[in-house]
């Protein structure tokens, strides 16, 4: 075994982005959803509502994709935990976590492209941690919302932008009417309606790809469809289940009333991981490394070289690559496919990859 010390430009590091689909067994888009009734009537459907790629009710191999929670400040359009305490609701508490988890400050209110909306509330739409690894994909969402008989597809406006704006969860992008991370030209891109669409509730929402969230601004969809929204029709009242998560579900499903068409969901966005890779350049000139201290070449009471051929024209084969530090303990080791024939005639360099 011999050791060499390596120089700094035998390292080179390399970081390449991964995208896939979020969704079970890469569908993109994924165009049918469901619910769970079971979870619906628990606990937990108080507070948000699973989304499954098939029924779970018929396929044991259904998978959660995301989910959909409502929160309002006010604590509406959810039952009370107690009847004498009121404002305390799910809804509220939705409202204060996301709140937290993205702008760190209790005090803050939601603002959409700059506007503040008098009505502080909003859809939440999380992707199961399952479907990602790192973060989501900006500029890869996709969703399709129907009202009564038009639909708008939303997405981030990542190329548009260019500047990025970070907030407590990290990148924070706003969702206009469009595709493929590009608004749409029209009136609607961002709820833009000549008459009262920008000033009254700002953009649909904000993409959050590094918390894999995507808040959807209730106000907005609640307009109608010639001010940009899809006529949601957001139920706040008072200490009642107005089982709003359940609104939101069915016109990302395309499971509502229709006058006319016959649509289905349509629903896509990509996951992105970055892989960062160490490439160390291992080389082995033609004086290095012809030698080794296996038994086999030197007599173990003497050092002697066995056979004289090996003396002046002796021959190894390297197999392995082992990477020390300066304490001379072993970090990581590689292995050759094959063996690789060295003598004074021959150079190898060895690339070694890294990643993590």
């Amino acid at each position: 075994m011999s050791f060499k010390t390596l120089d700094p430009q035998d390292f080179l590091v390399s970081a390449d982005s991964i995208t896939a689909p979020c969704w079970t067994n890469y569908v993109s888009p994924i165009t049918a959803l469901y619910t769970s009734s079971v979870q619906v009537a628990g606990t937990s459907g108080n507070y948000y509502l699973n989304i499954y790629n098939s029924d779970p009710s018929t396929d044991t191999s259904a998978e959660i994709q995301f989910n959909i929670a409502y929160g309002n400040t006010n604590g509406s359009g959810s039952l009370l935990y107690d009847a004498g305490i009121n404002g305390l609701s799910p809804s509220r508490t939705v409202y204060g976590q996301f709140r937290n988890l993205i702008y760190g400050d209790e005090n803050t209110q939601f603002s959409f492209s700059s506007v503040t909306p008098v009505q502080q509330d909003f859809y939440s739409i999380t992707i199961d941690r399952a479907r990602f690894k790192e973060s989501l994909f900006p500029g890869s969402l996709n969703l399709t919302l129907y009202s009564a008989s038009r639909a708008i597809t939303l997405t981030d406006n990542s190329l548009d932008t260019t500047t990025i704006t970070y907030c407590d969860a990290g990148r924070v992008f706003q969702i206009v009417s469009g595709s493929n991370g590009t608004a749409v030209s029209t009136a609607n891109s961002a709820l833009g309606a000549v008459s009262n669409g920008m000033t009254i509730s700002g953009s649909y929402g904000l993409f959050l790809p590094d918390i894999g969230t995507i808040i959807l601004n209730a106000p907005a969809l609640d307009l109608p469809f010639a001010s940009g929204g899809i006529a949601l029709n957001t139920q706040r009242a008072s200490n009642t289940n107005n089982q709003n998560p359940i609104r939101l579900y069915s016109t990302a499903s395309g499971r509502i009333g229709l006058t006319t068409g016959s649509y289905t969901s349509s629903f896509s966005l990509n996951s992105n991981e970055t892989i960062t890779s160490d490439f160390v350049f291992c080389r082995a000139r033609n004086a290095e490394f012809n030698y080794t201290e296996n038994p086999s070449f030197i007599s173990g009471s003497t050092g002697a070289v066995l056979y004289d051929l090996f003396i002046n024209s002796p021959t190894t084969y390297i197999t392995t690559v082992g990477m020390y530090n300066d304490q001379n303990e072993l970090l990581a080791v590689a292995k050759l496919s094959k063996p690789l024939k060295k003598d004074f005639t021959k150079e190898a360099l060895i690339r070694v990859k890294l990643d993590f």
